[in-house]
C-alpha cells in the first residue's frame, strides 16, 4: 500500500490536515463554546460601530462552516485522492491532481479567517478581508482544478500514463 499511496502522498497530508483542524474545531466547540461565543461578544462590544443585531449569530455560524466545511471537504477529499491513486494519470499528474485537491482544505479556513476577523472589523470587511480571499479562491480554484484534471482523466481518457 505504501508504494501505491506514494504519488497522492502530500495531498493525504494535506487533506489528513484539513480532516484534523475540522475535528479539532467540534472538539473546541464542545469543550469551550461558551469562551468562543465570549470572544464574539467581546469584540462586538468593542467595535458596536461596524455591528449589527444579527453580528453575533452570524460570526458564531462562520466559526461552525469553518468545522463543517473542513470535515465535510476532508471527506470527499479521501475520496477523490483515492480515485486519483487508481487513476490511468501519469504519476507526476497524480501527485500535481493530488496536491491540489489537497489544497481544497484552504477554503474552510476562509471561514475560520472570517469568524477570527469580524468581531473586530466587521461582517463585510472580513468577509473581503485579503487573507479571507486566497484562502477562498486558491482552495476552491485548486480543487476544483484537481477534479477537472481527474475528470478529463476519467471520463475523456486524457493525460494517461504512457
Amino acid at each position: 500500500m505504501n508504494e501505491e499511496i506514494k504519488t497522492v502522498k502530500i495531498g493525504l497530508f494535506l487533506v489528513m490536515m484539513t480532516l484534523i483542524f475540522g475535528i479539532g474545531l467540534g472538539v473546541v466547540f464542545g469543550l469551550i463554546e461558551d469562551s468562543v461565543k465570549s470572544y464574539i461578544a467581546q469584540g462586538i462590544a468593542a467595535h458596536p460601530a461596524v455591528h449589527d443585531e444579527q453580528s453575533s449569530s452570524k460570526i458564531w455560524r462562520y466559526a461552525q462552516r469553518a468545522h463543517f466545511h473542513s470535515t465535510g471537504i476532508a471527506a470527499f477529499s479521501i475520496g477523490l485522492l483515492l480515485l486519483i491513486m487508481h487513476s490511468s494519470l501519469g504519476n507526476r499528474l497524480q501527485s500535481v491532481a493530488a496536491v491540489l485537491v489537497g489544497l481544497g482544505g484552504l477554503y474552510p479556513l476562509s471561514w475560520f479567517t472570517m469568524f477570527i476577523l469580524a468581531p473586530s472589523i466587521g461582517r463585510g470587511a472580513a468577509h473581503h478581508h485579503i487573507v479571507t480571499e486566497m484562502f477562498t479562491y486558491i482552495g476552491v480554484g485548486s480543487l476544483l482544478a484537481g477534479i477537472a484534471i481527474l475528470c478529463a482523466n476519467l471520463f475523456l481518457g486524457m493525460f494517461r500514463k504512457t
